[in-house]
This record gives C-alpha cells, structure tokens and sequence, in this order.
C-alpha cells in the first residue's frame, strides 16, 4: 500500500506568508499608537506623583505634561486635546485625542484614546 504524501504546497504557503505579512503590517501600523497611548499615562501618572501638583494653576500642570511628553516623541496630543476640572483636593485632567494612520490606498487605522488621572494632594491612586 502506498501513502500519499501531505504537506503544504506552495500555493499554501503563500496563502499563509500573505496573512503573516499583512497581519504584521497592521501591527506595525498599530504599534506606534498604544506606545504613544502608553507615554501619556505615564506622563499622568508621573504628575499625580508630582509635590503640590494639586495646587498648581492649570497652565503650569499642562507645560509640566508636554514637557514630559516631548522625551517620548510624543506627536497626536495638542494642547486643545487636554482639560482640566476642578476636584475637591485637586485637578481631574482628561487627555482626549485621536490618531489617524493610513493604512492601505484610501483606508486609514483610526484610534481614538481617551484617558483621565486625578491629580491631588494624596497622589497618584
């Protein structure tokens, strides 16, 4: 009796190769976004951590924030993309931003962050 031999043919192969690639372009696409995402809570949470942050004027806490942001080559967030509310013992800062990345031809990856840290007088929670 004979056996047939299996395996993968070519043609198979480069089914698979095609969806390893493509599925590698989206995450070289998509990295850069949650790594960007990544850099501002950390920056938030540096400045939850920050002596008397809480009693701070808005301004300064946002130049503290940017300056933070500028080592991590921070690009999508503008100042008209950071707010802040008045707390008791402090500021809510919300950081609200959208990246656009194109993708292939006239499809864009869009991802919208939204983030929120309070910033008191206890620190970060």
């Amino acid at each position: 009796m004979k056996r047939k031999q299996g395996g993968l043919s070519l043609v198979g192969f480069l089914v698979v190769l095609a969806v390893v690639g493509f599925t590698a372009y989206i995450g070289m696409k998509l990295f850069p976004m949650y790594q960007e995402y990544y850099s501002v809570r950390t920056a938030m949470k540096s400045l939850a951590n920050e002596p008397g942050v809480a009693d701070m004027d808005p301004a300064k806490v946002q130049d503290l924030f940017f300056r933070r942001l500028y080592i991590s080559y921070s690009e999508n967030v503008k100042a008209q993309n950071v707010k802040f509310e008045r707390t008791d013992g402090g500021w809510r800062m919300k950081v609200n931003y959208e990246v656009r990345r194109p993708l292939v031809g006239n499809l864009d990856v869009v991802g919208r962050f939204d983030t929120t840290q309070d910033l008191t007088r206890r620190g970060a929670n």
